[in-house]
C-alpha cells in the first residue's frame, strides 16, 4: 500500500483526507457502534488517522465511541474535536466564554479517555464573547498541555485574523464543496494569507455529490436541509448530473471526482468526508489516486459555478450561527 499523502494544518501534519465521525452517532440515520469502531480501525490501517468529532455529536456519544475505538492506540491518532455548541430547549446555543472553554475541554478529555486533544476547535463563534477572550482561554489549554493546536469552525475572515493575533490558529473548518463554496473561498483567502490550514467539511454536499442520491427519498436524514427542499432539489440535481457525466468519462465515481477537485484546490485543503460504511470510505479514499488537469478543474468550476446551488447551507436558525 502506497504511503498516505500528508498535508499541513499550520504546523500540524495530517493525512490529505480525514474521517468525519459525526454520522456514527445516528445523526444521519441509525448507526451501529461496533461497525463504526471497525471502520475507524480500517481507516487507521489505511493511514487516515485524522478523526474529526465534536462534543455535541450525539450529546457526547461520538467522543465516547472514538474513545473505545482508539483505546491502546492513542499514538496512532490525530484527534480533533470541537466545543461551543450547547443543546437547549430552543435548539442550539453558542458559548465561547472562557469558563466554558475550560469546562468543555475537560469534559471532552474525559469522554475521549485521553490527556490531550491534537486539534481543538471552537465549533461556532460566540457573538457575545470577544474572540480574543475565547482564543485566550484556548491558548491556556495549550499551555496546560490539554490541546496541542487550536482551530475555528465557520468563522468570518476578520474573526480569523483577530484570533490568529492572540494565538496561532492551525486550521479553520468550513463547509466546502463544488456545490457550496462562496463563503469558503472568502475564508480561504484569509487562511492562505495567514498560513492556516483549511479543513473542508461536507465535501460531498451532504450526499448530493455522490451517485447515491437521485431523489429526495434517497437522503431522508438530510431532508431538513434547504438544498433538499422540493423547490431546490431538481435544480441542484441538474447541476450534479453534469458532474456525473464528467466522472463517467474519467472512469471514477461522482464522489471521487468531487473530492479530487477539492484536493486540487491546494495543499492547504484537507477534506473530511464522513461515513459509517466501509465501502463508502474506500470509495472516498480512491479520490487520492485521481489527478485532474488544469482543463478538467476549469470544466468542473464551470459546470457548478460559485453560488449556483439553490438553497442555503442550513435552515435559517442554524445559518444565524455561521460566519461571525
Amino acid at each position: 500500500m502506497a504511503a498516505m499523502e500528508q498535508r499541513k494544518l499550520g504546523s500540524l501534519t495530517v493525512p490529505a483526507i480525514g474521517l468525519g465521525c459525526m454520522s456514527m452517532s445516528s445523526i444521519y440515520g441509525p448507526a451501529d457502534d461496533e461497525t463504526s469502531i471497525a471502520l475507524i480501525h480500517h481507516a487507521l490501517e489505511r493511514g487516515v488517522n485524522l478523526l474529526d468529532s465534536a462534543d455535541v455529536y450525539g450529546n457526547g456519544h461520538n467522543e465516547e465511541l472514538i474513545a473505545r475505538a482508539i483505546k491502546g492506540r492513542r499514538g496512532d491518532v490525530i484527534l480533533a474535536t470541537k466545543f461551543g455548541q450547547k443543546r437547549s430547549a430552543a435548539g442550539f446555543a453558542v458559548d465561547g466564554s472562557p469558563a466554558y472553554v475550560q469546562s468543555a475541554c475537560d469534559a471532552s478529555l474525559k469522554r475521549l479517555g485521553v490527556d490531550h486533544i491534537d486539534l481543538y476547535y471552537q465549533h461556532r463563534v460566540d457573538p457575545n464573547t470577544p474572540i480574543e477572550d475565547t482564543v485566550g482561554a484556548m491558548a491556556k489549554l495549550v499551555a496546560q498541555g490539554k490541546a496541542r493546536h487550536i482551530g475555528l469552525s465557520e468563522a468570518a475572515p476578520d474573526t480569523i485574523r483577530r484570533a490568529h493575533n492572540v494565538h496561532p490558529i492551525a486550521a479553520v473548518q468550513t463547509e466546502l464543496s463544488l456545490l457550496y463554496r462562496v463563503e469558503a473561498e472568502a475564508t480561504r483567502r484569509a487562511t492562505g494569507e495567514l498560513g492556516i490550514g483549511f479543513v473542508a467539511y461536507s465535501p460531498l454536499g451532504r450526499g448530493f455529490l455522490t451517485d447515491a442520491v437521485k431523489a429526495v427519498s434517497d437522503a431522508p436524514a438530510a431532508r431538513t436541509m434547504p438544498r433538499y427542499a422540493e423547490e431546490n432539489f431538481a435544480h441542484n440535481r441538474a447541476l450534479v448530473d453534469k458532474i456525473e457525466a464528467m466522472a463517467r468519462a474519467k472512469g471514477c465515481t461522482t464522489a471521487q471526482l468531487a473530492l479530487a477537485w477539492l484536493l486540487a484546490q491546494g495543499n492547504d485543503v484537507v477534506p473530511i468526508p464522513g461515513t459509517k460504511r466501509m465501502p463508502r470510505f474506500d470509495e472516498n479514499l480512491g479520490a487520492l489516486s485521481i489527478k485532474l488537469s488544469t482543463d478538467e478543474i476549469a470544466r468542473l468550476d464551470a459546470a457548478i459555478p460559485p453560488g449556483a446551488a439553490a438553497g442555503s447551507r442550513y435552515p435559517p436558525a442554524a445559518m444565524s450561527h455561521l460566519q461571525h
